[in-house]
């Protein structure tokens, strides 16, 4: 049976994030810690971590801080960015993750921005493997076509004025990506403005880290994605220079379905094609 656990997990920056643990009948055989996309609640992914429990994993969703459970009374004053999603969030779950099950290996499943910040993570050499899913660069001129017109209207004005506005990013009202802290949303910006992302933005010591990395990754990427073109999983997974690449992209056809998308891969009905049969073999 299923047990979910939900806690709150210290950072090393001095706050605390919510996360989700979903422990499988017995022993756990691996770990594996969901990353989630930028603006995406944890509880979005609680069925996918459910599924993995019943195959035997111990799964984790958690809330980058400003975010779902981790959002604080006023977002206004939370003074953060992604590069500290990474070095504070993740790293304090990879030490929660590893912690709740010793010896056993720790697998990385990013979602879109979950897959785009690993380089930034500072323990992720404790990471046996990395799956990202629908994941690439967010550079907007290297955006779907459908999307690349509104990234323009994004980045150029309704980020830079509403959150001068209201001190944050009030996605939700704009029906654009969900309420971000300003740190947040101007780091973004400024990374999806650059043709080489993050790393040409932060400079060549972060363009190193990704290079140095040496964890095998496996991207599933999917040609009906209305936000990450090719060219940007091409991009964003070639930063991991060092990294063994196995890249996959699968059409709707392949699984005798209609639609994937950006967030599509962790609906239930692809539990018996995508999760199974794609998923799956990844995390041995």
């Amino acid at each position: 049976m299923i047990r979910t656990e939900q806690r709150s997990v210290a950072t090393q920056a001095g706050y605390d994030v919510v996360a989700t643990f979903f422990h499988p009948d017995g022993p756990a055989k691996a770990l594996v810690l969901i990353v989630p996309a930028m603006g995406v609640a944890q509880k979005f992914y609680a069925r996918l971590a459910a599924w993995l429990s019943a195959q035997g994993y111990l799964a984790a969703t958690f809330d980058f801080v400003g975010i779902g459970c981790s959002r604080p009374a006023d977002l206004r004053a939370l003074k953060v960015d992604i590069t500290d999603w990474a070095r504070f969030d993740c790293a304090a779950m990879v030490d929660a993750l590893t912690g709740a099950a010793p010896g056993r290996p720790l697998f990385w499943l990013g979602h879109s921005l979950g897959g785009q910040i690993l380089g930034l993570v500072p323990n992720r050499q404790r990471i046996a493997k990395v799956v990202t899913i629908a994941c690439g660069s967010g550079y907007w001129l290297e955006n779907t076509p459908a999307l690349r017109w509104r990234a323009w209207w994004l980045w150029y004005f309704a980020a830079p004025m509403a959150t001068r506005l209201c001190g944050y990013f009030p996605g939700k009202r704009l029906r654009k990506v969900g309420d971000l802290p300003r740190g947040v949303i101007e780091q973004w910006r400024r990374w999806c403005l650059h043709p080489d992302y993050a790393v040409g933005v932060e400079g060549p010591a972060l363009r190193a880290q990704f290079a140095a990395m040496r964890t095998p990754i496996t991207s599933l990427s999917f040609v009906d994605d209305e936000f990450m073109s090719a060219r940007n999983t091409e991009s964003l997974h070639g930063f991991y220079l060092g990294a063994p690449r196995t890249m996959k992209r699968i059409a709707p056809t392949d699984v005798g379905a209609k639609k994937i998308g950006h967030f599509g891969f962790f609906n239930a009905q692809f539990q018996d094609s995508l999760w199974r049969f794609y998923l799956l073999p990844e995390l041995g």
